[in-house]
């Protein structure tokens, strides 16, 4: 059974999709505000730069080495809501458990243009620039949750078409990677997910696309080669519409050749870990994948590993 301090999840995105489909001058609670469900970690400083001509924004958990390995990170919202100041304490969270920096890249989003696929290129750019600040890429992993899963996917296709060697690994919270919508989770999950309908994810994949086919597999991964990708970890909630979406790709990647895992997570919702710091399910989530990527990234276990 979930947990309570994990039911704030469901009952943001239960608030977030009313404020989205009626919205009205009085709402307190809007798509802008996912914040509101971390926790906040604690010693990390937060650093706005330019990387690249693209906004971004480090998080650097106090003891992290400035010449150590990375973490590229794409928030979610469907492109059409989300920063990285809304994401800013999950993966700062996730950051500061693995014992890196985390650089959130604040891709243009649906209203100020960025169909695709300029939020790929803006990804790439962010990539480059890290690579050109002598951060080799065995020392960059890449982190996003739902569009920005797909992100994370993405920049690495277009990275390598333009012959940038790929990062040492991935990790993906609730991945939006089909958007030709052929998930049966789309259906089965129908009632369950607290703020997606299948129509609603039809049209925001219709406006990412902008006409471009949904087959192309520049925009989404499971039409990709992704032979040659570094190790992959996916989590997903087993209440989510996008569950067969994680499925999908784990499943894609695997007969690619890529070493893959995959968690679903029982009770839980759409990209469930922005609870981080006060759900013991987000927590939960957060040291698996601290677990998993330290060894990708050559760090060493910590003494006594501890939630974020």
């Amino acid at each position: 059974m979930a947990s309570k301090e994990s039911r704030r999840v469901d009952l943001y995105w239960e608030t977030v999709r009313q404020s989205t489909l009626n919205p009205r001058p009085e709402n307190l609670v809007t798509n802008a505000q996912w914040d509101l469900l971390t926790g906040e970690p604690g010693g990390v400083d937060y650093l706005e730069i330019d990387a690249g001509g693209v906004p971004a924004l480090w998080a650097v958990p106090h003891g992290t080495a400035h010449d150590g390995p990375v973490l590229l990170c794409f928030h979610g919202g469907g492109y059409i809501g989300g920063s990285m100041f809304t994401h800013r304490k999950m993966f700062a969270h996730l950051a500061k458990a693995i014992g890196v920096r985390a650089l959130s890249v604040d891709y243009t989003l649906l209203p100020q243009g960025g169909v695709f696929p300029r939020p790929v290129a803006e990804g790439v750019a962010a990539y480059q620039w890290l690579l050109d600040q002598d951060i080799p890429a065995g020392q960059i992993a890449f982190a996003g949750d739902s569009a920005g899963g797909q992100l994370a996917m993405t920049v690495q296709l277009r990275a390598r078409g333009q012959g940038l060697p790929l990062p040492a690994a991935t990790m993906l919270i609730s991945p939006w990677t089909d958007l030709e919508m052929t998930g049966e989770s789309l259906d089965y999950n129908k009632g369950k997910d607290a703020i997606f309908n299948k129509q609603w994810i039809i049209d925001m994949a219709a406006a990412f696309l902008d006409g471009h086919d949904p087959r192309d597999p520049g925009a989404g991964p499971l039409r990709a080669d992704l032979s040659g990708f570094g190790p992959l970890y996916i989590q997903v909630g087993d209440q989510e519409l996008l569950l067969d979406d994680s499925r999908m790709l784990a499943k894609h990647a695997r007969q690619a050749g890529v070493d893959v895992q995959i968690d679903e997570f029982p009770g839980q919702q759409h990209s469930f870990q922005m609870a981080a710091g006060l759900a013991p399910e987000a927590d939960d989530a957060i040291n698996r994948f601290a677990a998993w990527a330290r060894p990708k990234l050559g760090i060493a276990e910590p003494a006594a590993a501890t939630a974020s």
